[in-house]
């Protein structure tokens, strides 16, 4: 999987005919991002090299500002993933100490990329709304499950509201509810600071993020617990959900 992902990584470089500087400044900046979430194991070593992958395709398609917003991205999901993690290894919800997979790292950032490919060949800054929203989703979903489990001892199943063992899929709480939409908040915010989308553009990127985590709770209960999909594939398409839906009210305005 990774070859084949750095196999494209080289043919976006051939058609998009990129200077040799910057695809050594996003080389140089992508080695030391992924080597530094490996070392922290934030990632696994296939995650590390799917991650470098995905990083440098981001740096290269939609610059240096849409790497910052990865970064913010995998810092707040690390602290979230670190929260309470007595705790959630008592539950038996802990991330694995190694870090996060390769289909893990795909999973979440596919659609991210994708949309910032398409912001490269179009030009097009509804595109960049599309990668922001699908940032902002994966890291509300990973703030608001990390963070429920990590205090919350009592969630429920988002479709019929029963009280369900920490962990289990489609399960919410309030708080954990809560902390993914102020993450998808704070990534939008970053964005729009650092002018990848316009302030004007925020609330709609913090929206689709917002729907999107709650979709990924909805996918959970009705899909994930019948093993109908996996979790990847939760994860994939609710950050299609909020790319879609940011480009659908990106549209409408």
């Amino acid at each position: 999987m990774q070859l084949n992902v750095f196999v494209f990584v080289l043919w976006v470089i051939h058609l998009a005919n990129l200077s040799t500087d910057r695809i050594a400044t996003a080389a140089l900046v992508t080695v030391i991002f992924t080597a530094t979430a490996r070392l922290v194991r934030g990632v696994s070593a296939s995650g590390a090299i799917a991650g470098a992958a995905i990083s440098l395709l981001l740096y290269l398609s939609a610059g240096a500002r849409a790497f910052l917003v990865l970064v913010s991205v995998f810092l707040l999901t690390f602290m979230a993933t670190k929260l309470g993690y007595g705790q959630k290894q008592r539950l038996g919800t802990a991330e694995k100490s190694g870090g996060r997979s390769a289909s893990q790292v795909l999973a979440n950032l596919a659609v991210s990329v994708a949309s910032a490919l398409l912001f490269a060949a179009k030009s097009d800054p509804v595109f960049l709304l599309a990668c922001v929203s699908a940032l902002s989703e994966a890291a509300a979903d990973t703030v608001s499950s990390e963070y429920g489990q990590a205090i919350s001892e009592h969630p429920r199943l988002i479709t019929t509201w029963k009280i369900v063992p920490p962990g289990t899929d489609g399960a919410v709480s309030v708080a954990g509810t809560f902390a993914g939409i102020i993450a998808a908040l704070i990534v939008s915010a970053i964005s729009a600071s650092v002018h990848l989308i316009s302030w004007r553009a925020m609330p709609i990127s913090t929206g689709a993020g917002t729907l999107g985590m709650l979709a990924d709770s909805f996918l959970g209960a009705m899909l994930e617990r019948r093993q109908w999909l996996n979790n990847d594939a939760v994860n994939f398409l609710s950050t299609l959900v909020a790319a879609v839906l940011a480009l659908f009210l990106a549209g409408t305005h």
